[in-house]
């Protein structure tokens, strides 16, 4: 069987980014791509010998101008899965149709609770106890995507907005190294817009969706 391969789309320090490569997943990552030449993420996977790229938003006239740029890129590479792993930047509706089924993208809330920007701070202005991380297929509505796994995490009375962020990050790293893997693997699909996971990860995702204080 082919070795499947995988790219990465950072904006910043990646550290989803971090704990794919440190996962030691079935795959090759392909490249390491960033909007943003300046990413601390960027000089991380260059010093472990990982091909980086940088098509910086800010040299285009338009969304579309530069999803096409990063398209070529990407298309470079010929990776099986695109992966964003803290890419602050919205996608198209062409960009997202070119990758569909093929584009993960993890997120600091419980969705369909708290799509957008910052989740910790509006978990904590609602009063509400749980809290977590979501990995879904992205899809042209933001943060809307059919969802694959989840992990949640209690928010604790002398939560702020850092320790609480800290908490979920936490489980980031283990979701989106596992969800990446099944991909990897052919054990995640997206079939007529639903998600297909394999019948012997079920076990392994119910175990990520536990509660945990860690």
């Amino acid at each position: 069987m082919t070795e499947k391969s995988y790219v990465i789309l950072i904006s910043g320090r990646g550290s989803n980014m971090q704990a794919l490569i440190e996962a030691d997943l079935p795959g090759r990552c392909a490249a390491v791509i960033s909007n943003r030449p300046e990413a601390a993420g960027l000089s991380w996977a260059a010093a472990r010998g990982l091909a980086t790229a940088t098509v910086d938003h800010r040299a285009y006239l338009s969304r579309a101008a530069f999803d096409d740029a990063l398209a070529a890129e990407i298309d470079r590479h010929t990776p099986d899965l695109v992966v964003l792993a803290g890419f602050m930047r919205v996608l198209g509706d062409a960009f997202v149709a070119r990758y569909a089924g093929r584009l993960l993208n993890i997120h600091p809330s419980l969705l369909p609770a708290f799509p957008g920007l910052h989740t910790h701070r509006a978990v904590l202005d609602h009063g509400l106890k749980i809290h977590g991380a979501t990995v879904h297929f992205v899809t042209p509505t933001l943060d809307n995507g059919p969802i694959v796994v989840q992990a949640a995490v209690p928010v604790l009375d002398d939560d702020d907005e850092d320790r609480l962020a800290a908490r979920v990050l936490r489980q980031e790293h283990l979701i989106y190294p596992a969800a990446v893997r099944w991909f990897l693997e052919g054990r995640l699909k997206l079939v007529d817009g639903k998600v297909s996971l394999h019948e012997d990860v079920a076990d392994e995702a119910a175990a990520l969706r536990s509660p945990a204080c860690g």
